[in-house]
């Protein structure tokens, strides 16, 4: 292993955009290892020690959010960022509050996950959006508020929310829609 080149983890569970990322970062000269579950982590930083990861907030049957509280206790220098193809307030608020350095929407290119990385400091110019959130938006920032606030735990957050556990695993399992 060559320790001058920098180190990356991808956690994502879409074998083709994980592949696509690892390739592109691979010809920046990143050290690339790539994580597609939750569970695995743990395992995947046994062996591994990056200084940046690119996250995926929903990976199957599980929150990238919980992976970025995992790599933020393991490195707090860590450069951590996190792609969403469903992005929402409460998601962002909670993942820069885990320790993320920024968090993008899908799709972003290595450009833009590279400058996310450099980027130290926030940007007062960003427009303010006068779009409205739709019900579902709402619907969805809510569930993710709560699961953040449960620890991630579903049966407590769907207790919390009033249904069934398995709705809410259903709502977690679908792809959102505006």
């Amino acid at each position: 292993m060559d320790d001058d080149r920098r180190r990356l983890l991808i956690i994502e569970d879409d074998p083709v955009g994980a592949r696509a990322l690892r390739r592109s970062f691979e010809r920046r000269d990143y050290q690339v290892a790539v994580c597609d579950r939750a569970e695995a982590l743990e395992e995947t930083l046994a062996g591994f020690d990056p200084a940046y990861a690119v996250v995926d907030l929903k990976l199957a049957g599980a929150s990238g959010l919980e992976c970025i509280r995992t790599l933020h206790q393991r490195d707090e220098t860590m450069r951590i960022v996190v792609l969403t193809g469903f992005a929402s307030i409460a998601t962002a608020v909670e993942a820069i509050k885990l320790g993320a350095c920024h968090y993008l929407p899908k799709p972003s290119n290595t450009d833009d996950i590279e400058a996310a990385f450099d980027k130290g400091d926030g940007d007062c110019g960003v427009a303010v959006s006068p779009r409205p959130s739709s019900i579902k938006t709402l619907e969805w920032e809510r569930i993710h508020e709560t699961l953040a606030d449960t620890g991630f735990n579903i049966s407590e957050a769907a207790r919390r929310l009033g249904m069934h556990r398995r709705t809410l695993a259903r709502k977690l399992s679908k792809r959102q829609v505006e």
